[in-house]
């Protein structure tokens, strides 16, 4: 198929109630295995609506995304984690408000590039994703769910 997709910024609020029902398996992916959640998240909500991206999209994706995230986004999460125990806690909700702030900046750069791509995959998304990191959906089946 030879079109230009045209998802918009809603996605992303269904995005979030799948996070807010698997939020600790996300953020343990995210912590362990560097697994974007956003990406993540993606994946799922494309499963959902059958699109599909190949493995190498998946791999651009990912790049793509990384390099924003390690320039900006990943610095200030790891300063805001160090930072928790030093600040009072409306401190530390404002850094938590400017890294959300952030993520959806970093949505917005992969809702752009995910518009840029033409549908190319065969399997599912959560599996071609999760094997960018050696990871193995039949492991995480939970978040089809």
């Amino acid at each position: 198929m030879t079109f230009i997709n045209r998802f918009d910024g809603q996605l992303w609020q269904e995005c979030d109630q799948i996070y807010l029902k698997h939020q600790q398996l996300c953020l343990q992916l995210q912590d362990d295995h560097q697994v974007n959640v956003n990406l993540l998240l993606l994946a799922l909500w494309l499963d959902n609506q059958s699109h599909f991206l190949s493995a190498s999209q998946w791999q651009i994706l990912q790049q793509d995304t990384m390099k924003w995230e390690s320039r900006v986004l990943l610095p200030y999460r790891k300063l805001r984690r160090l930072s928790k125990s030093c600040l009072a806690a409306d401190e530390y909700q404002q850094m938590l408000d400017l890294e959300l702030m952030l993520e959806r900046k970093s949505q917005k750069l992969i809702l752009h590039n995910v518009n840029q791509l033409v549908w190319q995959g065969d399997a599912n998304n959560l599996t071609s994703y999760l094997s960018l990191f050696n990871l193995s959906d039949k492991d995480y089946k939970i978040l089809a769910s």
